[in-house]
């Protein structure tokens, strides 16, 4: 089950940019992740609590956003979302696309704790910050 060590490196991070941010504890954890990114999103449910234990992400909820599979046809040029086991130009037809979509998984944004600000506040977002 490599999901655990996803959620221990995840985990990482995250207490990181709690770090930087001053922030006592994490709130809320929000990913994307793709079809394609060979991520079991049940299992990845499952091992976080156990990697956030005794962690700034202790007791944080995981949110989890299901990314669409998109591909670029090489051929007409066009952006079509696809099935991920079908990963056709939904405008031609061609087989000779790559995928702009779908294989990720990113960590979307984190709602931190802050000691000075009260309640819960939103901080560090990311659109491109693999975990």
């Amino acid at each position: 089950m490599h999901e655990l060590s996803v959620c221990l490196a995840l985990t990482q991070k995250v207490a990181a940019i709690a770090e930087e941010h001053g922030a006592s504890r994490i709130e809320r954890i929000r990913l994307r992740i793709g079809p394609l990114s060979g991520i079991e999103t049940a299992l990845l449910e499952h091992a976080f609590p156990l990697a956030a234990a005794g962690t700034p992400a202790d007791g944080a909820r995981l949110e989890i956003v299901s990314a669409p599979v998109v591909v670029a046809c090489t051929v007409c040029g066009e952006e079509t979302p696809c099935a991920p086991n079908r990963l056709l130009c939904g405008a031609c037809g061609d087989f000779r696309t790559r995928i702009v979509t779908g294989d990720e998984m990113l960590l979307e944004s984190l709602d931190l704790d802050l000691p000075d600000a009260g309640a819960r506040s939103p901080a560090a977002e990311t659109d491109a910050a693999r975990a």
